[in-house]
């Protein structure tokens, strides 16, 4: 069985499709930011200290620095502590 037809790859982009709405779906909150570095550190400890990661399980999910030369970058955290 080949697995470079038109209809198999169709297929496999689907299910990867599909596996990324399921890893969105969860009950996470996020917030983007773009700052200047400085800037973006002070927001991320702020964030950490708000909500911290032990009981929201607060992480950065994700970094790039822009053209620019400031810090885009997502929070990620639980809505609320149990």
């Amino acid at each position: 069985m080949s697995h470079s037809r038109p209809q198999d790859i169709a297929r496999r982009l689907r299910r990867a499709s599909d596996r990324r709405k399921l890893a969105r779906s969860d009950s996470f909150r996020r917030e983007t930011f773009a700052l200047p570095r400085e800037a973006a550190r002070a927001k991320a400890r702020e964030f950490f200290q708000r909500f911290p990661k032990a009981a929201y399980m607060t992480e950065i999910e994700s970094w790039r620095e822009l053209p620019d030369g400031r810090i885009e970058f997502t929070m990620r955290r639980l809505p609320s502590a149990d």
